[in-house]
Parts: C-alpha cells; sequence; structure tokens
C-alpha cells in the first residue's frame, strides 16, 4: 500500500509535466505562426506562387482576391516578372481557382504569357508540389509564396521542403484580421504545422 501512494502522485506529476511540455509547445508553435506572417520583405524573385483559395463561380472569393491583389502589385512594381497561380476544382465549383485567379489578374493588366497556373491540386502540399514543377520546367529559381500571414509558415516550409528558393509575401489586406477570424485560423494551422512535421503532408 504505501508504495502505491508512493508511486501514484509520481505518475501525476509525470502526466502534469507531459501536458505541460505539451502545452507550451503548441503555444511556441502558434506563436511563431503568428509573428512570422507579421513579417513583410520586399525582396525580389522570379515568380510570385498564389496559393490556391475558394472561388464564388466565375470570380474569386474574398480571401482569394486579397491574395491575387496582393501578387498583381508585386508584379506591377517589378518585385516578380512571373505569376503561378495555384488549386484545381473545388466541390461544387465549375472553374478551377488557378483558372479564376489567371482571369482576374489578366483584366487587371498582367500579360496573359508572364502567368502560369496548374488546376489539379486540393491542398496547400499539392499547390506547391505542382508550383515547383511549373518553376523547374521554366527556371524560375527564386520565388515568394503569397497567402494569408497565418498561412505562410507551414506554405513556406513546405516549399523549400520540395526545394524551392522560397520566401514568405504575405497579404496586407487579408481579411484574417479580427481576433474572432484570426483564433480559428491559428488553431487550424497550428494542428496543421504539427501535422505537416509529423507526417510531411
Amino acid at each position: 500500500m504505501l508504495k502505491y501512494r508512493i508511486k501514484k502522485p509520481r505518475l501525476v506529476l509525470m502526466a502534469l509535466s507531459l501536458v505541460s511540455a505539451l502545452f507550451l509547445a503548441i503555444a511556441s508553435i502558434a506563436s511563431s505562426i503568428y509573428f512570422y506572417g507579421n513579417n513583410h520583405t520586399h525582396i525580389q524573385a522570379d515568380a510570385a506562387i498564389i496559393l490556391g483559395a475558394a472561388v464564388w463561380g466565375e470570380k474569386p472569393s474574398p480571401v482569394f482576391r486579397e491574395r491575387i491583389n496582393h501578387a498583381i502589385n508585386l508584379y506591377k512594381n517589378g518585385y516578380v516578372r512571373t505569376l503561378i497561380f495555384t488549386g484545381g476544382v473545388g466541390s461544387g465549383d465549375e472553374l478551377a481557382e488557378a483558372v479564376v485567379g489567371k482571369r482576374y489578374a489578366v483584366n487587371k493588366g498582367v500579360k496573359a504569357a508572364d502567368i502560369f497556373m496548374e488546376t489539379t491540386s486540393r491542398t496547400t502540399h499539392q499547390n506547391l508540389q505542382n508550383a515547383s514543377e511549373l518553376a523547374a520546367a521554366y527556371a524560375l529559381k527564386k520565388v515568394l509564396i503569397v497567402s494569408d500571414p497565418l498561412h505562410l509558415k507551414r506554405a513556406v516550409l513546405m516549399a523549400r521542403n520540395l526545394g524551392l528558393d522560397a520566401q514568405p509575401s504575405p497579404t496586407p489586406t487579408t481579411r484574417y484580421q479580427s481576433l474572432n477570424s484570426q483564433l480559428p485560423f491559428l488553431m487550424r494551422e497550428t494542428y496543421f504545422y504539427f501535422v505537416y512535421l509529423l507526417f510531411k503532408i
């Protein structure tokens, strides 16, 4: 009985220590994701890879539109010479995200010849895998990854693991600005970041 009484508190302490360590790890990752996306660097690159997002019919959703607008600004201000749109056909959609993105960019003055796209991906990793193949095919060495700030730490890590010389380029006009909108996004990204570290998917 005495041995049991001694071991039980130790097990409780060990469990509490593990929970505390896990909590600190999650908090650390979440914090790094948040601050990583707030680094606005202005560097030149061969191309901007615009990560796909939802489309509404033939128009980009507000989230996707702001990603495209940011990429267009990079292009028009001479930071990149090429845009790579990613994203396939979502559930219930008729057009691929990349097709909608390209049409929007062309209507805003981007030359069609300066746009590449892939239309089969459904996830961030697939976006970047397909984009990396396009970049290799057209000798595009350095790229900017364009997405919402909270999405970028995971996306850039994926891009670099795929062999891309990638830098983040967060959308300054992201719709995820209020605490109510940022918190769910941050929690989701923290979870997927852990999943990627474990399984590389």
